[in-house]
Order: C-alpha cells, then sequence, then structure tokens
C-alpha cells in the first residue's frame, strides 16, 4: 500500500529513537489534557504508551499511531493514526490526533485527519471511521465534524465521558 500522505505532512512509523519527541507530546499538560486521565507521563509511561503503539503495528500495514513530519523541514510536530478500538463489543476504527502545542492553530490535525479519512476509503475499503473526544475538547469536536463526522453517542469509556463521532 502506498504511505499517508498529505500536502504538507508526511506519515510515519514511530522507532525507538523517536522516544524524546514522543514524552515531549506526553509530559505537556496541555497536549495530554483531554487524552485518557488527563495527566502527564513519565519516562515509564511513556515506554509502555510506546510498546502500545508498536502493537497497534501489527493491525495492518499504515495502521497505528504515526508521526507528522513536516515535509518543509523534516520537523516532529506531533502524531495520528487509525487506530484499532473496540467500543460496545464492536470493533471500530479510529481517527486520531495529536498535535504538539507549538504547532497547534495551523490546520495540521484537520490536514493529518483528511488524509486517514482518505487513506481509509480508499485504500482500506473501509467507510465507517470513529474519533473518541472528550467533551470539552471543542478543537478536536471542529476537526472531527471539518471531514464530515457527526456526533453519533455519548459512551463512557474508562471511567470517563467520551463523544463517539462517526462517518457513518
Amino acid at each position: 500500500m502506498p504511505p499517508i500522505t498529505s500536502e504538507r505532512l508526511l506519515f510515519r512509523q514511530y522507532h525507538n529513537n523517536d522516544f524524546v519527541f514522543l514524552m515531549s507530546l506526553l509530559s505537556d499538560p496541555e497536549v495530554v489534557r483531554f487524552i485518557g486521565n488527563g495527566e502527564t507521563r513519565d519516562e515509564n509511561g511513556g515506554n509502555k504508551f510506546l510498546e502500545w503503539i508498536y502493537s497497534t503495528y501489527e493491525s495492518g500495514e499504515n495502521i497505528g499511531l504515526r508521526l507528522l513530519v513536516r515535509k518543509e523541514d523534516n520537523a516532529l510536530i506531533g502524531h495520528a493514526g487509525i487506530v484499532p478500538q473496540t467500543i460496545d463489543g464492536t470493533m471500530e476504527m479510529e481517527i486520531g490526533y495529536w498535535i504538539s502545542r507549538k504547532y497547534w492553530g495551523k490546520g495540521y490535525a484537520t490536514e493529518a485527519a483528511e488524509a486517514l479519512l482518505d487513506y481509509g476509503n480508499n485504500q482500506l475499503d473501509t467507510q465507517r471511521f470513529i474519533s473518541l473526544i472528550q467533551p470539552d475538547n471543542i478543537s478536536s469536536q471542529n476537526v472531527a465534524r471539518k471531514i464530515g463526522m457527526e456526533l453519533d453517542k455519548e459512551i463512557v469509556l474508562d471511567g470517563r465521558n467520551v463523544n463517539l463521532y462517526s462517518t457513518k
């Protein structure tokens, strides 16, 4: 399958030497505010998260969180990907995106999400995608709407209220 790209971004797998960048995301309270329990992670938590990322790669080619690399200067600006999630006993494919704070407000999350949706529709031949977004995360809700997702339902995931947005 072709790699995932967009106008300004390349998507590539994580490698062990990307750990410092991953920790820059995981240790920023604003970046993780609406991720999981909203708490930053230490190095041990970062290692566990990286192992989880690697495990998602076993689900298929171009599945799992990918580093977002800005084409113009090879800067690492965040990560995004199509990630398998089990919701109410059903396997779903989630489009997820995290952008490093210094790159917020530049349209990268929307661009990444659009590229993932296009890839999923055309290369994976999948029409339904979800995004799991906490109710106060207005920015991510806006990204989901921009790529054509609508609020499907509210669920409780790991003890937290989460809005499930979907494409169909």
